[in-house]
């Protein structure tokens, strides 16, 4: 794989597992130190990416929280010196639940991690990025980010938030050398859609008859769209929310 990001730095939230880890190793395989960020102190990421002689550096972040993000931020610039890339990708699904039955609790936690998140992790990569005068940031949404679904409101709210967001990040930044996308995956095989499928082969079934292509991502497949995003090949591309959904959306 040819190092087409040597000397560049990465950001991924959420990269403990799935999309995140998919995404960090996609960047890391391309040369770039990388910034794994994660509530969850697993160190697979990690090891992998040393293993194969990349440099990377684990912090343990809830993105929900602006003091712990301002001092992620503020880790990766003291490490690493620089803000490259950054695709925040944390985030959960929150309960199942049609909007009459959906507490209080729940709307505000997942809001608070898939939005609220998001919006941190920019407020602080931005500021960085403008004193670069350069960088890319890719955001997480979700087809759920580009049309409805029944019993999942906290969630379809945060997406199609993150989707508002990233337009209104990439028209205000669009002439200070800094791009700002979105991918929004479809039924993507990860340990979040494990948790809503229990696994049961039957349900497994039914989420891959949503897709037109007639199976599941994979975290690959959206990892490299990030990566694409962030190069040099994107270089027109900024305020887009990219499906990467097997033909759902067009569906």
């Amino acid at each position: 794989m040819e190092k087409i990001f040597s000397d560049k730095v990465a950001i991924v939230t959420g990269a403990s597992f799935g999309i995140g880890q998919a995404t960090a190793i996609a960047f890391a395989v391309r040369g770039a130190k990388v910034a794994l960020v994660d509530w969850v102190e697993d160190q697979e990421t990690l090891n992998q990416i040393r293993a194969m002689k990349g440099e990377a550096l684990f912090i343990k972040c809830d993105v929900s929280q602006p003091s712990q993000v301002e001092a992620m931020v503020a880790k990766v610039i003291d490490t690493f010196g620089q803000i490259d890339f950054a695709f925040n990708n944390a985030g959960i699904e929150g309960a199942t639940a049609p909007i009459q039955d959906c507490t209080v609790e729940n709307w505000n936690k997942t809001i608070g991690v898939n939005l609220t998140g998001v919006w941190l992790c920019m407020k602080y990569e931005i500021a960085q990025m403008h004193k670069q005068g350069k960088g890319m940031i890719v955001n997480c949404a979700s087809v759920a980010g580009l049309i409805g679904f029944p019993g999942l409101p906290a969630y379809v709210a945060s997406k199609h938030a993150v989707v508002g967001l990233t337009k209104t990040a990439a028209l205000e930044n669009a002439k200070s050398g800094i791009r700002v996308n979105a991918v929004c995956p479809g039924v993507i095989r990860t340990p979040m859609i494990d948790r809503v499928t229990g696994k049961a082969k039957e349900v497994e079934k039914q989420y891959e008859s949503m897709e037109p292509v007639g199976r599941m991502g994979e975290p690959s497949e959206v990892a490299e769209a990030v990566v694409w995003l962030c190069s040099d090949a994107a270089s027109f591309v900024t305020g887009h929310a990219m499906p990467v959904d097997g033909g759902w959306i067009a569906g």
